[in-house]
C-alpha cells in the first residue's frame, strides 16, 4: 500500500476489539487497514501463561466465525489462535509494529500518521474513516513512589514459577491482584497483599473473592489493608505505611497490580473530547461515533478509568455498529466545498 492509497477504514489496534472492526468492514466490502503498535493481540499475549476465560468461547466470538475448542472456557492459548483464525478467514490487512501518532481530519479524509517501532519512519495513511480500539492493558496505573522502576519491580503478572520459596509483595486487591496472590501462594510464594483500602474491591468476581478471603484468615496470604507502599528500597525491602506504623517488607519480588488506564492522549490528539476526571470520550452509543465525525470509538475505551464494565464480551457489537455507520455515511453525497 502506497501513502497515496485511500482507505475506507483506518483502525488503530490489532486486539480482539479491532479484529471485530476489520472483520465486519472486510465483509461489507471495505479496503481496511489495522494498524497497532505491537503485535496482533498484544494484550492477550501479555495475559498469564496459563490463564482461562472464565467467559465461555460463544460468548468471545466475532464475525460469524465459531469458536470450536471441546472445553467450554478457553485458554490464553485457544483465544489467540482463535482470533488469529479470524483475521485468517477475512484476509484483514494488518500494518503491526506501527505506532499511530495522530489521525487529523481534513475535508472528507483523515490523515492518520504513524512511526515504525523498529526504526521510527514516518509515514502517512490517509483513510475516509478511522476507528480508535486500543484497549487499556499497555496503560498500567503506578504508584509513583521512589524505586518502582527497579528490576524486581513488576506492572504485570505473567507466571508464579521464577518465584518458588521467595517473599513476592502484590500491591492491588482488584481481581488480577487476587488471582496473581493465588497463583503465587499455590505455587509456593510466601505472599503478602497490600491494599490501601479496608477490603478487597467490590468488583472482585464472586467465585474468586472467597477463596482469596479464606487463604488470609487462615493466615496463607498475608495481607495489609488500610496500608500503602512508600518506597521501593534497591536493598530488596519495600517501605509500607500500616495502621499500625511503618513496616519493612522483605521481597524478591513484587507486582503493583492495581489497574490500567486507557489511552486518552492519543483521543485528544485526534480531537476527540474526553472528560477530564473519568476518562470518558466523547461518542454515539448507537454508532460508536466520536465528535469528531468519521472517528469512532470502541471497545474499553468508552468506558475510560471504569475499565472493569467493558469486556470482549459485551464489545462484540461495536464493530457491526461501526460499520453499518460507516456504510451509511460513505452512501451519502458528499458535502459541498466551501464557496
Amino acid at each position: 500500500m502506497s501513502t497515496t492509497d485511500l482507505l475506507d477504514l483506518l483502525v488503530v489496534g490489532a486486539g480482539p476489539t479491532a479484529i471485530a472492526i476489520g472483520a465486519e468492514a472486510r465483509r461489507a466490502g471495505l479496503d481496511v487497514l489495522l494498524v497497532d503498535r505491537g503485535p496482533l493481540t498484544a494484550a492477550i499475549q501479555a495475559y498469564p501463561t496459563f490463564l482461562e476465560f472464565f467467559t465461555t468461547r460463544e460468548r468471545l466470538e466475532i464475525a460469524d466465525v465459531p469458536f470450536t475448542i471441546p472445553e467450554a472456557k478457553p485458554t490464553r492459548r485457544d483465544a489467540l489462535a482463535y482470533y488469529r483464525a479470524v483475521v485468517e478467514r477475512y484476509q484483514v490487512p494488518l500494518a503491526l509494529y506501527e505506532e499511530v501518532l495522530v489521525a487529523r481530519r481534513e475535508g472528507e479524509e483523515f490523515a492518520v500518521e504513524t512511526a515504525a517501532v523498529r526504526d521510527g519512519r514516518r509515514r502517512t495513511r490517509r483513510a475516509r474513516a478511522v476507528a480508535i480500539a486500543t484497549g487499556y492493558f499497555f496503560g498500567p496505573k503506578r504508584l509513583d513512589v521512589p524505586g518502582e522502576d527497579l528490576p524486581w519491580v513488576h506492572h504485570r503478572y505473567v507466571e508464579p514459577f521464577p518465584h518458588y520459596g521467595q517473599d513476592v509483595v502484590v500491591v492491588g486487591a482488584g481481581n488480577t491482584a487476587a488471582e496473581a496472590a493465588l497463583d503465587l501462594w499455590r505455587n509456593g510464594a510466601r505472599v503478602t497483599l497490600v491494599h490501601r483500602r479496608s477490603e478487597l474491591k467490590a468488583g472482585v468476581k464472586y467465585w474468586l473473592k472467597p477463596d482469596v478471603e479464606n487463604r488470609i484468615e487462615e493466615g496463607s496470604i498475608r495481607a495489609l489493608f488500610d496500608s500503602v507502599v512508600c518506597a521501593f528500597r534497591p536493598d530488596g525491602t519495600i517501605e509500607v505505611r500500616t495502621p499500625a506504623g511503618p513496616e519493612l517488607l522483605p521481597a524478591q519480588a513484587a507486582y503493583v497490580l492495581i489497574g490500567y488506564l486507557p489511552d486518552s492522549d492519543l483521543q485528544r490528539r485526534c480531537g476527540v473530547e474526553v472528560d477530564p476526571e473519568t476518562l470518558v470520550p466523547r461518542f454515539d452509543p448507537e454508532t460508536c461515533e466520536s465528535n469528531v465525525p468519521g472517528l469512532y470509538i470502541a471497545g474499553t475505551l468508552q468506558a475510560g478509568r471504569q475499565t472493569d464494565k467493558i469486556f470482549i464480551e459485551n464489545s462484540r457489537d461495536h464493530g457491526p455498529r461501526i460499520v453499518a455507520h460507516l456504510l451509511t455515511r460513505l452512501a451519502a453525497p458528499a458535502s459541498p466545498s466551501p464557496s
